[in-house]
């Protein structure tokens, strides 16, 4: 007898949005297995993500580890692929924009098996970013839509997904935050990493940002001047380490970088941060709920609800320091406004659509 859903996980971001349906699909009791490709291979990007997140070892692990994203997704499909038909499983689940994602989704979809896409409908419209073709395909292929925003909702919908196949379902990210909120250690990570009281965390990685030599020196730049009033702690892997050292961004005595932190670590460092400064998207997110002003360094997000909703805004590397002095010097809310539904149970809600499409 087939397997009744099979997740498939690749990267960082994905761990925390599976965890809570994972656990929600459990507790249903529904046959599931996770499948891992390997796409982020370090411990500290993926293996203490397990153990915290409560999720169980991966069934299978592809270990596809790195490269370009032709190579990368080329690999996971060979390897899904296998699996896939020796597995047959009636769902398969897909979580957020990573290269697995859309490479598990075009497997799928060829051996004619259903996928379920859990955050779909985000859209920046800009499609230089990678992360917009994985999305757009993604959905394109997909059977059940799960949608964190109105906002998501409105794009599948103006794109033509039949409405039944579209469901608000509200954050799963956010599930595994309020659900970690009591662990989170202000304290104890900063006492780690000897931090002052107030402090800025930096999360820097996207193309737009750091490949270009000039844009990586312009992103030092704007850096530098923010850390002019407080210091940046930026928790960077050692590979993405070197294009940023290169650029000059350690050079200034207040920038330092660290190693990749758990998920209990870093979101205990950004909720104890002044700001935050960060080009991704689940940061956007994250500071949201948090209450933590965050400046994001793109021109566009696939994430207004952050902004509508949040405490997130969108800024030019050459405005970023004075951005950081306007929002510290704003009164923070008494009350943290948050997006419709992201009240911690988007996993239940997303466990019973399944149970019913099974």
């Amino acid at each position: 007898m087939p397997v009744q859903v099979l997740h498939v996980t690749g990267a960082r971001p994905n761990f925390p949005k599976a965890a809570p349906v994972v656990r929600a699909l459990r507790d249903r009791g529904i046959d599931q297995r996770l499948i891992h490709t390997g796409q982020h291979y370090d411990e500290r990007m993926s293996d203490v993500f397990f153990r915290q997140l409560g999720l169980p070892e991966p069934d299978v692990n592809l270990g596809v580890g790195s490269g370009s994203h032709a190579a990368q997704t080329a690999a996971i499909m060979t390897g899904l692929e296998a699996l896939l038909l020796e597995e047959r499983p009636r769902l398969l689940v897909v979580y957020g924009d990573v290269n697995s994602t859309l490479a598990a989704a075009l497997v799928a979809a060829k051996l004619e098996i259903p996928i379920a896409h859990v955050e779909a409908g985000l859209r920046s419209f800009n499609r230089a970013m990678p992360e917009e073709i994985n999305r757009l395909v993604t959905d394109r292929l997909s059977d059940l839509l799960f949608a964190t925003s109105p906002d998501a909702v409105a794009h599948l919908a103006s794109e033509g997904v039949a409405a039944d196949r579209i469901h608000f379902v509200g954050n799963p990210m956010i599930d595994t935050l309020l659900a970690n909120l009591e662990q989170f250690d202000v304290a104890g990570i900063r006492a780690a990493v000897r931090l002052p009281e107030s402090y800025l965390v930096a999360t820097l990685h996207r193309p737009a940002n750091v490949d270009d030599p000039g844009d990586a020196a312009e992103l030092a730049k704007a850096v530098h001047a923010a850390a002019e009033d407080l210091p940046v702690v930026i928790p960077i892997h050692p590979r993405g380490r070197a294009s940023l050292a290169a650029a000059g961004m350690f050079d200034h005595p207040q920038v330092r970088a660290v190693d990749p932190l758990g998920y209990i670590e870093f979101l205990s460092l950004v909720r104890g941060a002044a700001a935050v400064i960060t080009d991704s998207g689940g940061v956007q997110e994250e500071t949201t709920i948090l209450g933590i002003p965050c400046l994001t360094l793109r021109p566009d997000t696939e994430r207004p609800v952050t902004i509508t909703h949040g405490t997130n805004e969108l800024v030019e590397r050459s405005e970023l320091a004075t951005a950081i002095r306007a929002a510290l010097g704003r009164p923070r809310p008494a009350e943290t406004v948050t997006p419709p539904l992201w009240d911690g149970r988007a996993g239940e809600r997303i466990a019973r659509v399944i149970t019913s499409a099974l």
